[in-house]
């Protein structure tokens, strides 16, 4: 077995695709530490600078003190909390929905919904550049699994007017992770009630960013629950705490209590860490400055790569990648911006098709002007110089 793995690691080396893991020693933020060296962070998904955010702190501790640590059981024997309870409440009227149910992370809430939704008389259908998270409970829930053409109605309609599935659900990011562009989702809407088909959406990097009061694409585009019926959210990215939700109607909710293994089984996610995420949802929601501090960053950031001359992709969201091509080139991009204390993550295959390597640059409100200014002199040594790579 052992010379088996190392052959397999061995060959990802020499793909430029092998991963090592970054050890923090210091709170996420625009500015960290690592092995002792500090670096300006453009990796991060705290788009609103509220992980380290001193009242959602204050809220952890004190509710810690009150809960304990662990959640200690499920939601269904004795680990539902009333700080559970409470979130859950307060996101329903948030998101505008009946009701949501908690999950410990946005990767169990996705297995869980399409696993307890579909089984294989169902068809499922998702954009081709969709999360991992996605694709793969897609394929678990035993429905037939299609991919359709990244953000192509026309593709989709196709497809659904082929099949003779029970049910059809179509799947989608609301703000694609890796892209940073936006599903078209009016669109999408209408295609599903022409075909008769469920749709669900996975705005994971659009809650906190998108929408007047950060309600992401359903507030953005101004879906209600009939339009939008299977609403997806992390909390570890803009909410900056931890966990996810779903957000629907009563009897989703309830079909996903009585059905979705992902929440049946597993423990609740501390109930100090729901607390808090009362606290950071108020911010969200109080704190509009951030969303504006955030895109006025993004304007300067993509004005600044016009004046370099780099190419950057069509987002208007915080996610902002620019396209390398090989992966051993994303590498040396990346190895080379941390030389100068810069930190962008290269991204590669398998999370991006193959000859689409990236640096995945990603700016928080907590980032300020004068950061931004950094990264685009760090980008006009690093990258211009290579901009035929580039392009």
């Amino acid at each position: 077995m052992e010379k088996a793995l190392q052959q397999d690691l061995q060959t990802r080396r020499e793909a430029s695709l092998y991963r090592s893991r970054k050890t923090l020693d210091t709170a996420q933020g625009p500015e960290v530490v690592i092995k002792g060296k500090k670096y300006l962070a453009f990796c991060n998904n705290d788009y609103l600078g509220l992980a380290n955010h001193p009242e959602v702190i204050a809220s952890l501790k004190k509710a810690t003190a009150d809960y304990g640590v662990g959640g200690g059981a499920s939601h269904l024997v004795v680990g539902h909390s009333r700080a559970h309870h409470q979130l859950e409440e307060a996101l329903a009227e948030f998101t505008g929905r009946d009701r949501v149910l908690l999950f410990s992370n946005g990767y169990m809430a996705n297995l869980g919904v399409i696993s307890a939704l579909l089984n294989k008389r169902d068809a499922v259908f998702q954009d081709r550049l969709n999360h991992a998270s996605l694709l793969d409970a897609g394929q678990l829930s035993g429905a037939r699994f299609q991919r359709y053409l990244h953000n192509d109605v026309e593709n989709l309609a196709t497809r659904l007017e082929r099949t003779e599935a029970r049910r059809r659900l179509i799947v989608t990011d609301g703000v694609f992770s890796m892209d940073g562009d936006v599903a078209p989702l009016p669109e999408l809407v209408q295609l599903a009630k022409q075909q008769n088909a469920w749709l669900m959406v996975d705005d994971a990097h659009g809650f906190g960013c998108l929408g007047k009061m950060g309600g992401g694409v359903a507030e953005f585009f101004d879906l209600p629950q009939d339009d939008l019926p299977v609403l997806v959210g992390t909390l570890g990215k803009a909410f900056g705490t931890a966990g996810a939700f779903v957000a629907g109607s009563e009897a989703l909710i309830e079909t996903l209590i009585q059905f979705a293994r992902t929440y049946i089984y597993t423990t609740s996610m501390p109930p100090a860490v729901a607390a808090a995420t009362q606290t950071s949802l108020k911010l969200l929601r109080e704190e509009s400055w951030r969303r504006d501090h955030l895109q006025a960053l993004i304007q300067c950031f993509r004005k600044g790569c016009a004046q370099l001359g780099l190419q950057l992709m069509d987002s208007a969201s915080p996610i902002q990648p620019i396209m390398v091509g090989s992966a051993s080139n994303a590498m040396a991009l990346s190895d080379a911006l941390a030389q100068q204390g810069i930190l962008v993550t290269a991204i590669r295959p398998p999370t991006v098709p193959r000859g689409t390597s990236r640096l995945r640059i990603t700016f928080s409100a907590a980032h300020s002007k004068e950061h931004v200014e950094q990264l685009l002199t760090a980008l006009e040594r690093t990258v211009s110089p290579l901009q035929e790579d580039v392009a």
